[in-house]
């Protein structure tokens, strides 16, 4: 049976034409080190190099077996720092959820430091609906996600990123555009935009709670799942929402924002399931309080 280190003899006599200089090399003396070459030869049933007193030289099979022979011990010495780079999670793959309004607040700052540090770890981002995203994470199709905050969930480490205001967007020619802070009286007989509650309950909940805090019932309008629609209908004068202060980022035609009276906050979390083995997690989740930049 072949081993490595008959491949690593032979590779460096080979190199050399020289068993003495190849055993300084490798730092054994002669006699074994010729042992192994004619160990490795009368396993293989051929001979690879023929040798006098004086020479040394490799006969066809020898330049053939050389070359790929260099190979498997290239191919082994790969996998061996491969595996040492994976256990490290400086090497291998990386699931990451996200709702959309990190992707312009707590997400890029996270994402940039992660490529800088870890550049040969294969990250994947994938975009998904906040009622979507802690099933994902807990049947492992997502290593890890952020999502809004909230309460304890079995299985699940939760850690609270950043903390963002609601805001007024409405159309450029309201009457209310640009001006703050506003109440919910002021708004209350307006057609609103919202998210509907399955979809993002946390965002939802701080929408109703700025009504009700301010005595005043909202009259919902219309109901939509993504922040970019909410924002798209908004600029069209199809009415106003109430949306996270990153979303002012988008810098959309035809929306101005307004700062709410008392406004709500909602919590952006990393969430990933405490019995992730993925060895490039953990540094993902210490980047954490990058996401609050």
């Amino acid at each position: 049976m072949v081993d490595i280190r008959q491949l690593r003899y032979f590779i460096t006599v080979a190199e050399t034409l020289h068993f003495g200089r190849a055993a300084q090399i490798l730092h054994v003396s002669q006699p074994p080190l010729s042992r192994q070459v004619q160990a490795l030869e009368r396993d293989l049933g051929v001979t690879l190099i023929e040798r006098n007193s004086r020479h040394a030289r490799l006969t066809a099979s020898g330049e053939r077996f050389l070359d790929e022979a260099r190979g498997v011990v290239a191919a082994l010495d790969q996998a061996c720092r491969n595996a040492q780079l994976v256990a490290a999670g400086s090497l291998g793959e990386l699931r990451i959820g996200f709702m959309m309004h990190a992707a312009h607040s707590s997400l890029p700052p996270i994402v940039k430091r992660f490529m800088e540090e870890r550049p040969e770890v294969d990250l994947q981002l994938k975009e998904t609906l906040p009622s979507e995203i802690l099933d994902q994470v807990l049947r492992g199709d997502l290593d890890a996600a952020i999502t809004f905050g909230q309460g304890a969930v079995k299985g699940l480490a939760i850690e609270p990123i950043l903390r963002e205001p609601l805001i007024l967007a409405a159309p450029d020619d309201h009457p209310l555009a640009g001006r703050g802070p506003i109440t919910p009286a002021m708004i209350a007989e307006e057609g609103l935009i919202v998210t509907p509650r399955i979809v993002a309950p946390p965002l939802r909940a701080a929408i109703d709670s700025y009504f009700a805090a301010g005595q005043a019932v909202p009259r919902v309008r219309l109901e939509t799942q993504l922040q970019h629609t909410i924002i798209s209908l908004v600029a069209q004068g199809i009415g106003i929402a109430l949306v996270p202060h990153s979303m002012a980022r988008l810098g959309t035609r035809g929306v101005r924002f307004a700062s709410l009276d008392e406004a709500p906050e909602i919590e952006h979390a990393l969430v990933w399931r405490t019995d992730n083995r993925n060895p490039a997690l953990p540094f993902f989740t210490r980047l954490g309080g990058l996401g609050r930049a």
